[in-house]
């Protein structure tokens, strides 16, 4: 639910003040979105994406500098392949479509293409709602909606978001639609990479179940076509390049197990207006504050750190640093810390082994000192 305008203002207000003056917002793109959703604990994270700060120079500014993200050669590699995806109207682009997910429907052939052309991220996301009713109320043709805007609520701050394509099948269903530039090597991709896409993917199809439910269902047709959510397929189609070629090949992607795991993550997700709420007074994530000052204001809002931030996050270099400093089981992984349980620093384990701290009731205790008991055996036979 949206916040009253007094309310929403005021934050917004605020958000721009944790910028600093006269610096614009970043955009919080469904990449930064997957991967906040897969940390939702970490209100240092939250904070800084809701307030549009930029991580990266956030993270030159602390003396971290971050490695994260891509390449001016993989961006540009990517952009010319989309343009060839895309190219005569789209109609490879929906070929792949029709052949991997709508074979039964007609052949696309005039697809509809609308400009979706307007005036900031409200209008053009108002232009895209306003298609993709147009493409609803007459069914039968195909219609490819290029680079439309979504809008999604993110902790009570709405979030603008960009995908590459969405496409109304005949029947009125639509159909998230990636492309991305790693190749498919016999008819397969990188794990990683693929899981990657359809994280994002996941993202755009809850943004589209929101426009979904905004809509409504139409009056006619079988039942199970009146539920707006399933008016959104939950199979998306990532788009690669084949093998080594620059020819577009493509997979359907089933993101259903993606999309109820950011859907639950996000909704864990702490208000922004409570984390800035709490925030010390005057706080400002400007890079052009002094190093203290702004390190400062970074330690105010606690962190969760982990591994996987490494591969996600512009700032976890600095975060990786605090975290071997305080000593944080955290920064061994997860499900480390999760086997744990209480003991959440390195000190504190040692001294649960040695038998100088800790519940011996305690199972994570229990085994710590049974864990040493084991290896002085190993090192005292070893000796002998």
């Amino acid at each position: 639910m949206p916040l009253p305008r007094t309310r929403g203002t005021a934050l917004r207000q605020q958000l721009a003040e944790l910028r600093g003056p006269d610096v614009p917002a970043k955009a919080l793109d469904a990449r930064a979105l997957a991967a906040l959703a897969a940390n939702p604990g970490c209100a240092r994270r939250a904070i800084l994406d809701g307030a549009g700060v930029n991580k990266a120079a956030l993270a030159s500014a602390l003396g971290s500098p971050s490695a994260f993200g891509q390449s001016q050669f993989a961006l540009t590699r990517g952009n010319a392949f989309e343009a060839k995806v895309k190219a005569d109207g789209g109609a490879e682009l929906l070929r792949l479509v029709h052949d991997k997910l709508d074979r039964s429907a007609e052949p696309p052939a005039d697809a509809r293409v609308p400009d979706l052309t307007a005036a900031g991220p409200q209008g053009r996301t108002a232009r895209t709602e306003l298609e993709l009713r147009e493409a609803v109320a007459h069914p039968g043709a195909w219609t490819l909606l290029d680079h439309p805007m979504l809008a999604l609520d993110v902790a009570g701050s709405p979030a603008f978001l960009e995908p590459d394509a969405v496409v109304v099948h005949p029947d009125g269903s639509w159909t998230v639609v990636e492309i991305k530039s790693f190749p498919l090597l016999d008819g397969s991709a990188d794990p990683a990479k693929v899981g990657a896409a359809a994280r994002q993917a996941a993202v755009y199809v809850l943004a589209l179940e929101e426009v979904a439910a905004r809509l409504g269902a139409e009056p006619e047709g079988p039942a199970q076509d009146r539920a707006p959510a399933r008016r959104v397929r939950h199979r998306v189609l990532l788009v690669c390049p084949r093998d080594f070629s620059n020819l577009p090949a493509a997979s359907a992607v089933d993101i259903r197990k993606q999309r109820a795991v950011t859907a639950r993550q996000l909704a864990r997700l702490t208000r922004i207006e409570d984390i800035a709420g709490a925030l010390p007074e005057g706080t400002c994530f400007s890079p052009e504050l002094p190093a203290e000052e702004l390190t400062a204001a970074v330690e105010s809002v606690p962190a969760a750190y982990a591994p996987e931030c490494l591969s996600a996050c512009e700032l976890a270099f600095h975060c990786r640093a605090r975290s071997r400093e305080d000593g944080a089981v955290t920064s061994l992984g997860r499900p480390v810390r999760a086997e744990l349980g209480g003991l959440t620093t390195v000190e504190d384990v040692l001294a649960a082994a040695r038998g100088e701290a800790g519940d011996p009731d305690d199972p994570a205790v229990a085994a710590l000192r049974r864990a040493a008991a084991l290896r002085a055996e190993a090192l005292e036979a070893a000796c002998r």
